[in-house]
């Protein structure tokens, strides 16, 4: 299958964004995105993630994993042709977050990762990508509420989850999973939530 038909085949969220273009929703795919999503997460930056010194079959194996899973997925965000944020969601009563806090019905978890930049850094580009996932996220008309758990020690992420609209909650600890299928460290977490009623309102 050619990029462009498993582009057509697979186009969930599709929208213009002033200045920066075509940007659409697909879901990852391990067997084809692997390059791109190590690359991503074995940087610095990504240190939150927990995934530095994870190769190329590993990561393909955890979201082989994930892909495996009917309450949790994965997807990227692309501009053009190019990726540009990867993005988890998760039902969050199937989550060790429903451990820190009252799941509500029509809650979605997500954690988000926006890719490096290419070419000339553009202002505001992190925030329009926030802008299309939450649009994404809430044109399903069962999502009531975002919720986002960011590590504590990304003050970055925090503080543009707070830009985007989130109400931040308090400082959780996520216990650790131990699983033959999963390893999570335990993790200190802001959490964070974007109610549905606000974001239509503006």
């Amino acid at each position: 299958m050619t990029a462009e038909s498993t582009e057509r085949a697979e186009v969930l969220h599709e929208q213009t964004v002033d200045g920066i273009g075509r940007v659409w929703i697909r879901r990852l795919v391990p067997q084809h995105d692997t390059g791109v999503v190590h690359s991503w997460v074995t940087e610095e930056r990504a240190r939150f993630w927990g995934m530095g010194d994870a190769s190329p079959a590993q990561v393909r194996e955890i979201y082989e994993h994930l892909d495996s899973l009917t309450t949790h997925h994965a997807f990227l965000i692309l501009v053009g042709d190019r990726p540009a944020m990867l993005f988890q969601t998760y039902e969050p009563r199937a989550d060790r977050v429903s451990e820190c806090y009252d799941v509500q019905p029509g809650d979605i978890g997500v954690h988000l990762m926006t890719g490096p930049p290419g070419g000339t850094p553009r202002p505001g580009f992190t925030g329009a990508m926030l802008s299309v996932l939450v649009d994404f996220l809430l044109a399903d008309p069962a999502v009531r509420r975002v919720v986002a758990e960011p590590d504590v020690r990304n003050a970055k992420a925090v503080e543009r989850l707070a830009r985007t609209g989130f109400e931040l909650g308090p400082e959780v600890v996520l216990p650790e999973v131990d699983l033959p299928e999963v390893f999570l460290a335990e993790k200190k977490a802001r959490l964070a939530f974007l109610h549905r009623k606000p974001v239509e309102a503006s």
